[in-house]
C-alpha cells in the first residue's frame, strides 16, 4: 500500500512538473473578460438561489476566506464567498474569484480547519484560473449565457431544482473528454496549491482531507441522475489517497492548535456553525435534533445553548430563556451566549431584561456588531433615543456590512425629528440594499435638509452614482 502510495504522489508531482513547463492558461479568457463573466454569474446566484446573507456568518466566511487569500500570490480579482442555501454536498469557485459553498456541506464541518480546507481548494482554483481554461475564448455564446451555463453545471450538480436542469442546456466549446481530463488534473493541481496557502495560513490541512472523506462517504460522486463529465469535483479517491500522503508525517498537534482554536468561551467556528444550524437548517429536523440531544446529554451548556436557540426559533421564548440560562450556568463570562439571550428577551418584549442582558453582554465584547444592535433596538423601544443613536452610529462605523443598522440609524433620526440625517442614512441604506428608487429618493430629500457640507457631498456623489447606474441598466 506504501508503495502504491509513493507510485501515485511521485506520477502526480511529474504532472504538476509537466502542467508548470506546458501550461493550458494560454489559452484562456482575460482577465477582463473573466471579470465581466464574474458579475453576470453573481447576478445569476442571487437571482435563482437563497444566499444566506446574515452578516455575522457571512463576515466570518469572508474573514477565513481573506485569511487564507493572504498566503496566496497577488490577484487580479476581488475575491467574493457565498454560502448558498442547498442541502447539498459541493462547493465551487465560480469565474473572477466568486466562491461558493452549500449549506449542506457547511452543516456538515465540524472545525474552522475543514471549512479552510475546502475555501483553500476552491481559491487555487481560480488562482489557477481553471475555469477560464475550460471557455473558448472564440465562443459566440453571451456573457449571460455563459453564465447560465456556469451556474447550472456548478448547481445543477446537486440537482437545484428545474431553472438549474435548463441552465446546462448546451455545451460549452470542448470535447467532453478533454473537459473531464482536464478536471481531474485540476483537482490535483488545486489541492496541491490549496494545501500550500493552507500551511502559509497556519493551517494544518487536515481538514481538506477530513472533508473529502466526508464527502466521499455520501458518494458524492456517484449521482446516477447527473452525467459524470457534470461533476465540478471529481476522482475523489484518488485525491483521498494522494492526500493522505501528502500529510503524512506532519504534527498533527500544531494543527489542532489552528484548526480547531478552542477559547475559554464559544471558539468563533462555533458560534458561527451554531447560529447557521438553528437560525437556517430546517427548522422541524433542527429541533427533533436538538430534543434528542438535550435527553442524552442535558449536562452540556452547548446542548442547552441550542436547544434553546431553536426553540426561540419557533417561538416558545419561554423555555428558550429556560434553556439558554442553563447554558449561561456553566458559561457564565460568554457574551455570545448573553447576546442570545438578550436579543430573545427583546424578541419577547421584556426590554427592562433585555438591556440589562445586552449591555452585560457589551461590557465583554464591546464592537461585537449583534450585541451593539439589539442594544440599539432596545433603547428605542425604550424611548432612549440619544443612546439608541450612539450605539448604531458605532455599529454604522465599525460594521459597514451590518447594513440593518443604517436603517435603524435613520428610523431613530426620524423619531427625533433630525429628518436631513434620517433621510441620509436611510438612503445609504436602500442604495446598499440596490433599492435605487427608494436610495434616490432619500437622498435628494437629506439634500434639501442636511447641514453637514461633508454630508451633502457624499450624497451628491451617491446620487450621481445611481443615475449611472440607471442610465446603463435601463432602470428608472
Amino acid at each position: 500500500m506504501k508503495f502504491i502510495r509513493k507510485l501515485l504522489a511521485i506520477s502526480i508531482a511529474l504532472f504538476l512538473v509537466m502542467d508548470i513547463l506546458f501550461p493550458k492558461g494560454s489559452f484562456c479568457i482575460t482577465i477582463k473578460e473573466e471579470e465581466e463573466l464574474s458579475r453576470e454569474f453573481v447576478k445569476i446566484i442571487l437571482k435563482r438561489y437563497e444566499v444566506i446573507k446574515d452578516p455575522l456568518i457571512a463576515d466570518y466566511i469572508n474573514k477565513v476566506g481573506n485569511r487564507i487569500l493572504s498566503a496566496a500570490p497577488p490577484q487580479p480579482f476581488t475575491y467574493q464567498f457565498y454560502i448558498i442555501n442547498e442541502d447539498v454536498y459541493n462547493a465551487f469557485a465560480g469565474p473572477g474569484g466568486i466562491i461558493c459553498i452549500n449549506s449542506g456541506l457547511f452543516e456538515a464541518m465540524e472545525n474552522e480547519g475543514e471549512l479552510a480546507g475546502i475555501i483553500g481548494h476552491e481559491i487555487a482554483h481560480v488562482v489557477c484560473r481553471h475555469i477560464s481554461q475550460r471557455i473558448e475564448r472564440s465562443s459566440k455564446r453571451g456573457l449571460a449565457t455563459l453564465a447560465g451555463f456556469l451556474a447550472g453545471v456548478f448547481l445543477g450538480v446537486g440537482g437545484a431544482g428545474a431553472a438549474a436542469g435548463v441552465l446546462t442546456v448546451g455545451s460549452l466549446a470542448v470535447s467532453q473528454s478533454v473537459a473531464l481530463a482536464y478536471s481531474r488534473e485540476n483537482e490535483v493541481q488545486a489541492d496541491q496549491i490549496g494545501l500550500r496557502y493552507l500551511t502559509k495560513a497556519g493551517y494544518s490541512g487536515m481538514g481538506l482531507l477530513t472533508m473529502l472523506k466526508k464527502i466521499r462517504s455520501k458518494d458524492w460522486f456517484g449521482s446516477e441522475q447527473i452525467p459524470t463529465y457534470l461533476m465540478t469535483h471529481p476522482g475523489s479517491d484518488e485525491r483521498i489517497a494522494y492526500l493522505d500522503t501528502l500529510l503524512e508525517g506532519k504534527s498533527k498537534k500544531a494543527g489542532q492548535a489552528s484548526d480547531y482554536r478552542h477559547t475559554t468561551g464559544l471558539n468563533e467556528f462555533e458560534r458561527i456553525h451554531t447560529r447557521f444550524v438553528t437560525l437556517y437548517g430546517e427548522k422541524n429536523l433542527v429541533l427533533k435534533k436538538c430534543e434528542a440531544d438535550i435527553k442524552k446529554n442535558p449536562g452540556d451548556p452547548m446542548t442547552q445553548y441550542r436547544y434553546g436557540l431553536i426553540l426561540a426559533r419557533t417561538g416558545n421564548r419561554k423555555d428558550a430563556v429556560v434553556h439558554i440560562k442553563r447554558a449561561l450556568e456553566k458559561k457564565a463570562f460568554d457574551p455570545y451566549i448573553l447576546i442570545d439571550l438578550g436579543r430573545i428577551y427583546f424578541q419577547d418584549g421584556q426590554y427592562p431584561e433585555a438591556l440589562t442582558t445586552l449591555e452585560s453582554a457589551i461590557s465583554l465584547a464591546p464592537d461585537d456588531p449583534e450585541g451593539l444592535f439589539f442594544l440599539g433596538r432596545t433603547q428605542m423601544e425604550l424611548g432612549n433615543l440619544d443612546k439608541a443613536v450612539s450605539v448604531f452610529k458605532v455599529i454604522v462605523e465599525k460594521h459597514p456590512e451590518y447594513t440593518q443598522a443604517l436603517y435603524f440609524l435613520g428610523d431613530v433620526y426620524g423619531k427625533h425629528e433630525s429628518f436631513g440625517e434620517a433621510h441620509y442614512y436611510l438612503g445609504i441604506y436602500y442604495k446598499k440594499e440596490g433599492n435605487l428608487k427608494n436610495a434616490s429618493f432619500h437622498l435628494k430629500r437629506a439634500l434639501e435638509k442636511l447641514k453637514d457640507s461633508d454630508k451633502k457631498h457624499i450624497a451628491r456623489q451617491m446620487l450621481k452614482e445611481i443615475n449611472r447606474i440607471q442610465k446603463r441598466t435601463g432602470l428608472g
